[in-house]
């Protein structure tokens, strides 16, 4: 039973429940992330660059892939093989997902920067007691001569 009451303790910890909300929530941001580099920053991007789709761009690693790409432009003019279909055929290096994905990293570990930054402002404010002023000096030397006197 002992070791019941230790997990009991061990779980209702402050620490081990702000972890487990903070996985939680970053699970949640990292989604959120996801969404908005996939759906809102890449397609700009892509039409700017010509009507790129970041998650269609790969790199062919073997012969059958190539002669798949040049079957699928025959019957597609101006078409470019599906990279779900690519991966069918052969190895690819998908380095458009690759693209998103670090990008996805990036804005993440940026925005923990800002957060863990902000935490640390926050804790310097809070441990610097300011200086005390000449006038607290002087009534503390006052305070401490008042006692002494009494005694």
């Amino acid at each position: 039973m002992k070791i019941v009451d230790e997990f009991k303790t061990f779980i209702m910890r402050g620490s081990v429940v702000d972890l487990a909300v903070g996985v939680i929530i970053g699970a949640a941001f990292g989604k959120i992330v996801t969404a908005v580099v996939s759906d809102l920053i890449m397609p700009p991007i892509g039409k700017l660059l010509g009507n790129l789709d970041f998650t269609n761009l790969y790199l062919p690693l073997s012969d059958k892939i190539k002669q798949a790409q040049t079957d699928f432009a025959a019957k597609n003019p101006g078409g470019h093989l599906p990279l779900v279909d690519a991966q069918k055929v052969g190895p690819v290096l998908a380095w458009g997902d690759f693209i998103t994905v670090t990008l996805d990293f990036v804005i993440v570990a940026f925005c923990i920067f800002l957060l863990v930054k902000g935490i640390n402002t926050l804790v310097k404010k809070q441990e610097a007691a300011p200086a005390p002023t000449n006038e607290e000096k002087l009534l503390a030397e006052i305070r401490d001569l008042l006692k002494s006197r009494q005694q």
